[in-house]
């Protein structure tokens, strides 16, 4: 018995590329990468810092990764 789906909706929509790719600039990637590298040190003080500093760069105006390509 084969699985039902709504009308126009994907299989697999975990699969699809999104309509826009954002490429993130260095500063993202260095934020991202510490975020992670706190979470992994269960460092919750210094995640947040790197979210909330993330959230900063990315509200600038120098940050080319709210550009899509």
């Amino acid at each position: 018995m084969s699985a039902q789906r709504p009308e126009g909706r994907p299989a697999h929509p975990e699969l699809e590329a999104p309509a826009t790719q954002l490429h993130p600039c260095d500063p993202c990637h260095h934020l991202t990468l510490a975020e992670a590298e706190a979470n992994a040190e269960f460092d919750w003080s210094k995640a947040t810092d790197c979210r909330v500093l993330l959230k900063r760069h990315q509200a600038a105006a120098e940050c080319s990764a709210c550009k899509p390509v």
